[in-house]
C-alpha cells in the first residue's frame, strides 16, 4: 500500500492536484482512497461531482451509529472518497476536528475494509498545528509531497512543512519526498522553487504547467483526467501520479492512531 499525503497552502491547487492524481491512478486499475483534510471539505468534490460532499464531522453531529457507507463515497474511476470536515465557523478547533474524523475511520476499520493500494491525504499546510499534522506524526502517511508555486508565501509554507516532517524524522514516521510545483507564471518560477528545495535538502519531483483545462473542467467539477482525457493536461496528471507512486514506498498498511498529546494549535 502507498500512503502519499500531499500539503500546501490554501488555494495553491493541492486538491485539484491531489484528485487529478487520484484519478490517474485509479484510471490505472489501483484501488485508491483520498481523505480531504481540510475543513472546507473540498478535497473530493471533483471525483465526486458534489459540491459539497457529506463529511466525517457532519455525520458525527447528526449522531447515530456511523457505518463507512455514511461517510465513504464512490468517485470517479471508482476512487473512494473521504472528507474530513471540520466545525461550524467560529466554534471548535479544524485540527481536533481531523483527530476526531481519524479516530471514526479507525472505529469503522476504513483501511482493512476498503483495501486501498494507494491512499492520498490531501492537507492543508497553512498551519501544521497537531491536527494538520496527523497524516505525519502518526505513521498514516508515509510520502509527504508539497504543492507550490513561486510565490513567497507557498514556499514559506511548504518550508514550514518540511520542518515538520523533519521533527517527526526521528520517530520513522513520514519521509519528505519533495515539491510539486503548480506553474503560476512567476517570474524565475522554476528557479525560484528549485532553490527553495535545495534548501529543504530536497527537490523539485515534477512541474506541473499551467493549463486553461484546469478551470474549464473544475467549472463543470470534474477531473481534467476525466473531463478531458484526451488534453496534453490529463497527458500531465497521469505523469504526475506515475511519478509519486514510483516515488512512494510500498508498506504492508496503516498504523494505528497512538498517543496524540493534544492539538497544539
Amino acid at each position: 500500500m502507498r500512503r502519499i499525503a500531499v500539503y500546501g497552502k490554501g488555494g495553491i491547487g493541492k486538491s485539484t492536484t491531489s484528485s487529478n492524481v487520484s484519478d490517474a491512478l485509479a484510471e490505472k486499475g489501483l484501488r485508491v482512497m483520498q481523505i480531504g483534510c481540510d475543513p472546507k471539505a473540498d478535497s473530493t468534490r471533483l471525483l465526486t461531482g458534489t459540491e459539497r460532499p457529506a463529511t466525517v464531522l457532519q455525520k458525527m453531529r447528526d449522531g447515530g451509529e456511523l457505518e463507512l457507507d455514511d461517510i465513504v463515497a464512490e468517485g470517479r474511476h471508482g476512487v473512494l472518497c473521504v472528507e474530513c470536515g471540520g466545525p461550524r465557523p467560529g466554534m471548535g478547533c479544524a485540527g481536533r476536528g481531523i483527530m476526531a474524523a481519524f479516530a471514526e475511520l479507525e472505529r469503522l476499520d476504513a483501511m482493512d475494509v476498503c483495501r486501498p493500494d494507494v491512499i492520498v491525504y490531501d492537507v492543508l499546510g497553512d498551519v501544521v498545528c497537531g491536527g494538520f499534522a496527523m497524516p505525519i506524526r502518526n505513521g498514516y502517511a508515509r510520502d509527504v509531497f508539497v504543492v507550490t508555486s513561486g510565490e513567497m508565501m507557498s514556499l514559506y509554507a511548504a518550508n514550514n512543512i518540511s520542518e515538520a516532517v523533519a521533527g517527526f524524522r526521528e520517530d520513522g514516521y513520514a519521509r519528505f519526498g519533495g515539491l510539486i510545483q503548480n506553474s503560476r507564471g512567476v517570474a524565475g518560477e522554476d528557479g525560484l522553487v528549485d532553490a527553495a528545495a535545495a534548501e529543504m535538502g530536497s527537490r523539485t519531483v515534477y512541474r506541473v504547467p499551467r493549463s486553461p483545462a484546469v478551470q474549464e473542467c473544475e467549472a463543470r467539477l470534474t477531473t481534467v483526467v476525466s473531463g478531458a482525457p484526451d488534453s496534453a493536461q490529463a497527458e500531465e496528471y497521469r505523469r504526475l501520479a506515475q511519478t509519486l507512486y514510483d516515488l512512494s514506498e510500498d508498506v504492508a498498511g496503516a498504523m494505528r492512531l497512538g498517543p496524540l498529546g493534544g492539538c497544539d494549535c
